[in-house]
């Protein structure tokens, strides 16, 4: 199946303000430089939230990683568990397909699919409000046919039965996921035949099905107040549970921002320059500001994308501060590295492709491994 940007895209992408809390608080389990790792529970949670994976989505989680666009939907398009086009309002059907479902009856759930939502998968239905596309083993066997709709499994259906699921959906009724034919879980139909001494303290539903039925809503998306934000091992006061202060691990590197908080707090933060603020001076004392341009010597610019590591956006971020050219690059000292260093959106990227090393070459005439293959292929390595 190809997998790429649906042709039509939103305008924005943001996480509600409790999602974003919960996305800043995973960043917590990672080593500084390594938050990259969050990258799938930051895009599975920006498709709890929206249904879908949209460009902006990967945009604005690859901002807060300080990834490459393109590496985050590298991630997107090679799990088939991130929907890369727009799923129905009320549910995404999912149905399983496979040996044990397929021999129970799978065939006659995809033909209500085809019926009621739309004749091909990954496609919405007339009125907006489902999706359906045929998956893999989901695992529950046991309880053949089954499918997967929103967050929770549906099983032992039957196509009158399933039918009759999608219409209470589609008028905003409550459908209590699990089994539908009243068995409780995998156990047999007709009841537990051992171990019968546990089957007095069960709750009415099996776990999954129950916490779904005390929610109310078994395809509720989540928006960020159901669940606790703060990462588990960590409570209020920052401690870990259990733990005194001493032994509690270091707190975690903050979580880098969005380039739009970033730029609106430097901003505000622009105007307070007191007698306290002198120990701060000192500490940048190690960057200098290098020769700048107003603009490109002839109005010939270098092709700066042609440095790995570079692509437009950076290219045009570093136009902005004054470098059109690989010898101004070429000429940075270790304390001009620091300055322009600090107004870029992730530290670290001049040493770590070696901006300076190749931008001498280039400046020269010279062509790198890297700059060959761009000028050939077209391709940039935009890490902004």
């Amino acid at each position: 199946m190809l997998r790429r940007l649906h042709s039509e895209q939103p305008e924005s992408f943001a996480f509600t303000a409790d999602n974003q809390k919960w996305a800043e608080a995973q960043l917590t389990k990672y080593p500084e430089g390594r938050q990259a790792s969050a990258v799938i529970p930051l895009l599975w949670r920006a498709q709890e939230q929206e249904g879908w994976v949209s460009k902006p989505a990967l945009e604005y989680v690859a901002d807060m990683l300080g990834m490459a666009y393109i590496r985050v939907l590298e991630v997107a398009s090679f799990y088939f568990m991130f929907q890369m086009q727009p799923t129905g309002s009320v549910a995404h059907v999912q149905i399983c397909g496979t040996t044990s479902c397929m021999i129970c009856g799978a065939e006659d759930l995809v033909a209500i699919c085809k019926e009621k939502i739309a004749e091909k998968p990954h496609t919405l239905s007339a009125d907006g409000k489902f999706s359906w596309e045929e998956v893999e083993c989901l695992g529950a066997c046991t309880n053949a046919p089954m499918a997967q709709i929103g967050k929770d499994y549906y099983e032992d259906l039957t196509a009158e039965g399933f039918a009759h699921m999608l219409d209470d959906l589609a008028a905003g009724k409550k459908v209590v996921p699990g089994p539908q034919n009243g068995r409780y879980a995998a156990e047999p139909k007709s009841g537990l035949t051992s171990l019968t001494e546990y089957d007095s303290g069960k709750t009415q539903y099996n776990a999954s099905a129950q916490l779904a039925s005390d929610i109310g809503d078994g395809v509720k998306r989540i928006q960020g107040d159901e669940v606790p934000i703060l990462t588990p091992w960590v409570g209020k006061d920052g401690v870990v549970a259990g733990r005194a202060a001493a032994e509690a691990p270091p707190k975690a590197p903050e979580a880098p921002k969005p380039a739009a908080k970033q730029a609106e707090e430097a901003k505000k933060a622009a105007p307070a320059k007191t007698a306290e603020a002198k120990p701060a001076v000192e500490e940048q004392a190690a960057e200098a500001e290098p020769e700048t341009l107003k603009e490109a010597r002839g109005g010939l610019p270098d092709d700066l994308k042609l440095l790995k590591g570079v692509g437009p956006k950076l290219e045009e971020t570093l136009n902005t501060l004054g470098f059109f050219h690989f010898d101004q690059i070429a000429d940075w000292t270790e304390a001009e590295v620091a300055w322009v260093d600090s107004r870029l959106k992730f530290k670290g990227r001049i040493e770590r492709d070696g901006w300076i090393e190749q931008a001498k070459r280039l400046a020269v005439g010279d062509d790198t491994e890297f700059a060959k293959r761009a000028k050939k292929d077209g391709l940039y390595d935009d890490e902004d």
